[in-house]
């Protein structure tokens, strides 16, 4: 096969061979050579250089370089036969026990003493040893071993810098580079979409002489210029996307919602009970402009667990009603979109009385839509939102869907729901004659290059700054398997602010209980056991250590009317204790809750954690957060659950967060459920180069907003941010 047949989308079974080709599509989805090039090392590593085999954690799937320091054989107990072990090292001290089953002297001749190889399989650990079952290897010569030194199975290692590729059981490292090999000997480097003067102004190699050089790296400075034009074509691609869409949309019309004097919201700002901050002032001023524009606003506001963007957001809905519009606020669960209907009732009074007796002069009604609403009552909530009579409309998604007709869409607010999707955006289009306003509400902070990533394409605004009256929140780390005396104080704890007058949450993982899903195996993969469930935790705490205490429970799989009774219960101070799973992650709002203890705390992510620990501290008594977890001193889980208890700034725990978090995941490959083509961008540590693709990507769009006169690029995009990637970066 020559270079001037194969391209990029040759399939790989034409260049590898069959066997090898179905290997690669099943384990790893790659198939075709375009697909192989982009099949990046995950790291490189060079004879002598030390592997770290102390940091294996058991149930990894690994490839190691080492060096056979010494090899044994023994009988086997329970069968006929031998056992061959091995054992291999680096030069950080490390061992690993290498383990053969049966009769195989030639591999002991193979393996011996001071032979150099890749070893793949899965960590297991025997009598306080880590060990790899049967592995794969491929042993690397030298200058002393000329036989395995010219053998066409090392060859591809014959430099200095060895690839080592993210891989499967079946396809280990040294077999997936061996055929990168043979499609970089055989495939015509794909055209550089990049333009020459990008190019040379950024000082980037050409494309292909990066995909060479990222496969067989002469050098770590050519290594390194490889990888630098290859990360910047993720992060350009990207950029270039979200800035096509911003673009784009500032095009689209909208009715502008401009503010009127002397209506709703002056009212409402006239009986708020607190003065608002200046921080609730510069956003609402921000979103007032935009609303008053004739095209869509796509604004995300962040802001600190009880930062006050709820307040905010109403004003802007306020806004909307005052120029004859509607707003419809959609919040993640039934759960918070009754308590937004609640506290919006409350904070609005007679201005939300339209119709009745004692309402306001310029009153409207707020209508709460979900699924759980009687028939009767659903057909009366839908007549006031298709008539326009209930100015504000709140809801789950199901509000978009199901029958609901607006007479005058003017505004969505997304509460704590990340981001929409293409679906989402063409349903709330088939609501409005226009594309209505959009205003996108996170808790969880974002790190700059996060928001620039994947929140390109809106406008962002930032609450920083906490209402007066907020009390601090203390957190600690409960070590319960080392210190189990410490748990059962944290009880304790509980009961003493019980006592006080006060109330409590206790956080599980997992539902558990009847009609719940499979039961879990006693112990995982990893020797660990199924997370704690509030169906199991809750009786055991009853009977327990809070015997006498009035406990609810909470979790997804409650009837709507369950789940809002118990809420109302626990609102209303009827019960003391609250057993729940996430479900109270977000919005959920009762000021007499002064102390939280999650459980297993190390199976949640830092933003969640953070999300948890904000219902407390919310009046005026302090708040107190226990995470609870069995994780050892010294792990990187614990590690996690120490930063947290030791800040409560929410914009560090998300810079945290995403050090800890994989790249796709921040992107969208997680919702996407596809193979990602963004491999090499770190959000965390190539913010500059990101910085500097997004200002590029405006420079090109305002000169080309179509990419017409750069089809490549716009190919090689289109490629690199496929269409559920798109959808992704597209939504908002």
């Amino acid at each position: 096969m020559t270079s001037d047949t194969s391209t990029v989308d040759t399939p790989l079974k034409k260049l590898v061979g069959e066997k090898t080709a179905k290997a690669l599509a099943s384990h790893l989805d790659l198939h075709t050579a375009g697909d192989l090039i982009y099949h990046f090392p995950r790291r490189y590593d060079e004879r002598g250089e030390h592997t770290d085999i102390r940091a294996l954690d058991v149930g990894e799937q690994v490839t190691v370089l080492a060096q056979v320091q010494r090899t044994a054989v023994r009988p086997m107990r329970q069968r006929r036969g031998n056992l061959l072990e091995v054992t291999v090292g680096d030069d950080s001290g490390g061992t690993l026990s290498l383990t053969f089953f049966g009769n195989q002297a030639w591999r002991e001749r193979e393996l011996r003493p001071g032979r150099w190889g890749l070893f793949a399989g899965k960590v297991t650990e025997f009598r306080g040893r880590r060990q790899l079952n049967g592995p794969e290897y491929v042993l690397l010569g030298d200058q002393t071993d000329t036989e395995a030194a010219a053998s066409e199975q090392i060859e591809e290692f014959a430099g200095a810098l060895i690839p080592v590729y993210p891989a499967a059981a079946a396809v280990p490292t040294w077999v997936i580079a061996r055929c990168v090999r043979v499609v970089l000997d055989t495939v015509a480097p794909p055209e550089d979409p990049l333009p020459a003067t990008v190019r040379a102004s950024r000082k980037l190699v050409g494309l292909g002489g990066a995909l060479r050089e990222i496969h067989r790296p002469s050098s770590r400075e050519e290594l390194y210029r490889a990888r630098r034009r290859l990360k910047w074509d993720e992060a350009f691609a990207v950029q270039l996307t979200l800035v096509r869409r911003k673009h784009q949309a500032a095009a689209w019309p909208a009715r502008p919602r401009p503010p009127r004097a002397g209506g709703l919201l002056d009212a409402f700002d006239a009986r708020l009970p607190y003065e608002l901050t200046g921080g609730q002032r510069d956003v609402g001023t921000e979103i007032a402009a935009d609303l008053a524009t004739g095209h869509p606003m796509h604004r995300l506001l962040q802001g600190e667990v009880g930062s006050g963007k709820t307040v905010v957001a109403l004003r802007a809905m306020l806004q909307v009603v005052d120029a004859g519009g509607q707003a419809a606020l959609l919040a993640p669960t039934e759960v918070l979109a009754a308590q937004h209907h609640r506290g919006m009732l409350d904070l609005l009074g007679p201005l939300a009385q339209a119709g009745e007796l004692g309402a306001a002069e310029h009153a409207t009604r707020v209508e709460l839509v979900t699924g759980s609403l009687g028939a009767a009552a659903r057909r009366r909530a839908l007549a006031e939102v298709a008539s326009g009579a209930a100015g504000i409309v709140l809801g789950t998604h199901a509000l978009l869907y199901e029958g609901v007709d607006f007479a005058d869409l003017g505004l969505v607010v997304v509460d704590e729901q990340h981001r929409f999707g293409v679906e989402q955006r063409d349903a709330l289009r088939a609501k409005a004659d226009q594309p209505p306003h959009v205003l996108v509400m996170t808790a969880t902070p974002i790190p700059r290059t996060v928001a620039m990533t994947v929140y390109g394409d809106l406008e962002i605004s930032t609450l920083s700054q906490l209402p007066r009256g907020r009390s601090p929140i203390a957190s600690h780390v409960v070590p319960a398997a080392e210190k189990p005396a410490f748990l059962d104080r944290a009880w304790g704890r509980l009961r003493e602010e019980v006592a006080a007058g006060h109330q409590a949450y206790v956080v599980c993982p997992r539902i558990g209980g009847v009609g719940a899903e499979e039961e879990p195996p006693a112990v995982d993969d990893t020797g660990r056991r199924p997370p704690l469930a509030v169906a199991e935790v809750a009786p055991l705490l009853a009977e327990g250590p809070l015997h006498g205490l009035r406990i609810g429970v909470l979790h997804g799989r409650l009837p709507a009317d369950e789940k809002d009774a118990v809420m109302r219960s626990f609102a209303g101070g009827e019960l003391d204790v609250l057993v729940a799973t996430t479900v109270v992650e977000v919005g959920v709002d009762v000021p007499n809750a002064t102390m939280m203890v999650v459980l297993d705390a190390d199976r949640f992510g830092v933003s969640q954690l953070h999300q948890l620990r904000g219902r407390v501290g919310r009046g005026s008594a302090a708040g107190l957060c226990l995470l609870v977890t069995e994780a050892t001193e010294g792990s990187s889980a614990r590690e996690r659950l120490d930063a947290v208890a030791s800040t409560t700034d929410g914009f560090k725990l998300a810079e945290l967060d995403l050090e800890q978090r994989r790249e796709g995941d921040v992107l969208g490959a997680a919702q996407s459920g596809h193979r990602s083509h963004l491999r090499l961008l770190s959000l965390l540590r190539d913010a500059d180069l990101i910085r500097d693709a997004r200002a590029e990507a405006i420079a090109l769009v305002e000169e080309d907003p179509d990419l017409s006169r750069h089809p490549a690029l716009a190919a090689s995009v289109a490629a690199l941010v496929d269409a559920d990637r798109a959808e992704y970066l597209e939504k908002g």
